[in-house]
């Protein structure tokens, strides 16, 4: 659910001495226009009121005196001890802030974030400079108050984060409906049910938490009505307009996770201040992550503040452009701790050293636009319905099994096309883009993946892109598609920095579903493309020029230490695929348990569960469904609260169906019940 600390911490560095002495404020509130209070905890120099400080924010809406507070323990002291004022903020109407929740990024919430650093750069403590970090919702905070310009605001540093909500975020992909975005619908409105801590709101506690149930936002069917890149996801899309950001930022983000093209777009687009820095991690703070090597992300960012909030000559500013990690090939596996590698440096993205390279289709062939073109054939393709039943998840977080397995599977229901051994070493540095020239007998859904043959026949996926075909010409442009028209289309794959050894060769792989990764179309559709005017470009990165590009590695990951919480069960994550060969069902289901652990200081204890099933039969579109199950409970003494929630979500051709409730618990009886029973049209999905 959401990532606390995705990788054991016991190997780091624990820094148990630090420049300057932490004082620890739990509650503060911090007044807003409107009379609402936001709740957040203050780490800070003990010396503060004596000496003020700069003030950094991680503005977020998962509760920082239970949920979050193993992670935080892992940063904010780090920067208090280095000189800081560094603030949890919780947002309005989540955890101990007062007011009501609200849908993802709204214009209020800015507003509040904007007044909140006005307020704390007036404060005794504070020297008048601020900063904002934070990693997935954070960074996506830190780069929309960012665009507002705040006068206190100097730098923010944005951890896996995107500049467009429509095409880089949980939602949608291409155009297709990512089943990520509705688990995630599922679960942000139960967060918003939980309820405030009695020790904090005292007897008004119980009467604040009802109010919550009944009026948290059913995101879901915002989210699911909005189907192409309308007014609803521009707002909060910093890449509308890149240039208001004047601060420098530091875009941080890694190969495993989902955000990588918006890094990049980042990297293009951002003022020249900015830097850009990507590793092979999943959605996890780089110090914390999976897959290693780990970094010292904390230490990257004392520089960044140094130099930005304390105009120190940190060494910020000599960072090249975009720091990025040149990966190894590595065998198929579900997960993996480690990925070999090594660090490059470029002054520019796309790098001007890349050399395109551009390679025709051909009967089950890939060959270089510069030899001899392959026999022109039209090859068809309509895959099966579990066609994408071993891909991956869209944001991985380094726990468990997340990645996709060997291939094969998943190529026997696609048209593939090989390359031949390169015979020498190739850079792939950039976004792979597959141009088809093909037809369709109506509008579905394109997956293409790029996948790293090996000698011994295994097979590694790379990368993939998908395009929903009513999106053709533009994320905000759906049209009809008009069956057995020939129509030349784009499928940009997701940008990767990776090794291909001489003795491997690439394999395309298109197929027509990427189910339960995304939402199928009504219909299976057949696909017919024709080789000889199809392409794959590469983005190639000449071997000579690496050693010109290579740069220091990062320093290793370091922690503050600190009271580590009571781990009372560990986390756990599984993931099964059953197929019922007389019924024809195929189901994937995970288990992602986040374990039990009870918070020192205040001594609440947090439970919190979660399966996700998702099923299909044989070659029927119609009999997709997905089922969300999730359980938090947080308790201290004779104290025991708990929300959950039951959804199922299916489809007919012209409308998804959302049907479930959402239940409040207390001593384990049902306090209050919220029923879903939601109908959202389909027209672009």
């Amino acid at each position: 659910m959401v990532n606390l600390v995705a990788a054991d911490v016991d190997d780091l560095r624990v820094l148990h001495e630090m420049p300057w002495r932490i004082g620890t404020i739990t509650e503060l509130r911090i007044p807003l226009p409107g009379k609402v209070r936001l709740h957040a905890r203050l780490w800070l120099p003990a010396d503060a009121e004596d000496t003020p400080v700069p003030a950094l924010v991680e503005y977020v809406p998962f509760r920082h005196r239970d949920f979050t507070a193993p992670r935080d323990a892992l940063i904010h002291p780090w920067f208090a001890g280095h000189g800081y004022a560094s603030l949890r903020v919780e947002l309005r109407g989540s955890g101990d802030s007062e007011g009501l929740p609200m849908d993802e990024y709204v214009r209020q919430e800015q507003d509040d974030a904007v007044a909140a650093l006005a307020w704390i750069a007036r404060q005794p403590w504070c020297d008048g400079n601020t900063g904002m970090f934070g990693m997935s919702w954070g960074a996506f905070s830190a780069l929309q108050v960012a665009a507002r310009n705040p006068p206190s605001l100097k730098a923010i540093i944005p951890v896996h984060g995107t500049d467009d909500r429509f095409s880089d975020d949980i939602h949608y992909k291409g155009g297709c409906l990512l089943t990520a975005g509705l688990s995630w619908g599922t679960l942000y409105t139960l967060y918003m049910m939980r309820p405030p801590d009695p020790l904090i709101s005292q007897g008004h506690w119980r009467t604040a938490w009802l109010e919550r149930f009944r009026k948290a936002p059913m995101v879901l069917e915002n989210w699911m009505e909005h189907q192409h890149r309308d007014d609803y996801w521009r707002h909060g899309s910093v890449s509308e307009d890149h240039a208001a950001i004047r601060c420098p930022a530091l875009v941080v983000c890694g190969w495993a996770d989902g955000y990588t093209a918006a890094a990049l777009r980042m990297a293009e687009h951002l003022n020249a201040r900015s830097r850009i820095w990507i590793g092979p991690w999943a959605h996890t703070y780089p110090h914390l992550a999976r897959p290693g090597p780990r970094a010292g992300f904390l230490q990257e960012a004392m520089r960044w503040w140094d130099r930005w909030l304390k105009g120190r000559d940190s060494g910020a500013e000599a960072l090249p452009r975009v720091r990025l990690y040149l990966q190894d090939s590595v065998p198929p596996a579900t997960s993996y701790d480690h990925r070999p590698g090594s660090w490059l440096g470029v002054d520019r993205w796309p790098p001007s050293e890349i050399m395109p390279e551009v390679w025709v289709l051909g009967d089950g062939v890939l060959r270089r636009a510069d030899k001899e073109k392959p026999e022109c054939v039209d090859l068809e393709v309509a895959s099966p319905l579990e066609n994408g039943i071993d891909g991956p998840e869209w944001l991985p977080h380094g726990i468990g099994p997340e990645l996709p397995p060997d291939q094969a599977a998943e190529d026997a229901g696609s048209l593939c096309f090989d390359t031949a051994p390169f015979g020498q070493e190739l850079i792939l540095c950039g976004r792979p883009e597959l141009v088809l020239y093909c037809r369709a007998d109506h509008a579905g859904i394109i997956q293409a993946r790029l996948v790293d043959l090996r000698p011994d026949g295994s097979a590694t996926q790379i990368v993939y892109g998908l395009l929903n075909l009513h999106h053709r010409n533009g994320l905000g442009r759906p049209e009809a598609l008009r069956p057995e028209d020939w129509i030349r289309i784009r499928v940009r794959m997701d940008p990767i920095v990776q090794r291909i050894p001489p003795a491997h060769r690439l394999r395309v792989a298109v197929s027509t579903q990427a189910w339960p990764l995304v939402w199928p179309a009504a219909r299976t559709m057949r696909l017919t493309v024709r080789t000889v005017e199809s392409t794959l470009r590469l983005p190639i990165l000449p071997a000579d020029r690496l050693a010109d590009l290579e740069c220091d590695h990062p320093c290793g990951p370091a922690i503050p230490a600190s009271e580590e919480p009571a781990w009372l069960r560990s986390v756990r994550r599984e993931r099964t695929v059953h197929r019922d060969p007389r019924t024809g069902l195929v189901e994937r289901r995970y288990v992602k348990d986040d374990g039990c652990y009870r918070v020192s200081g205040h001594g609440m204890t947090v439970a919190a569960t979660g399966s996700l099933t998702y099923r299909c039969r044989e070659q029927d579109p119609l009999s997709a469904r997905a089922e969300y199950h999730y359980h938090i409970q947080h308790s201290r003494d004779d104290w025991n609260a708990a929300v959950e929630c039951d959804m199922q979500i299916g489809c007919d051709e012209s409308s998804f169906r959302v049907e479930g409730e959402y239940r409040a618990l207390e001593n384990t009886g049902v306090v209050a019940r919220r029923p879903v029973a939601l109908t959202v049209p389909r027209r672009w999905v």
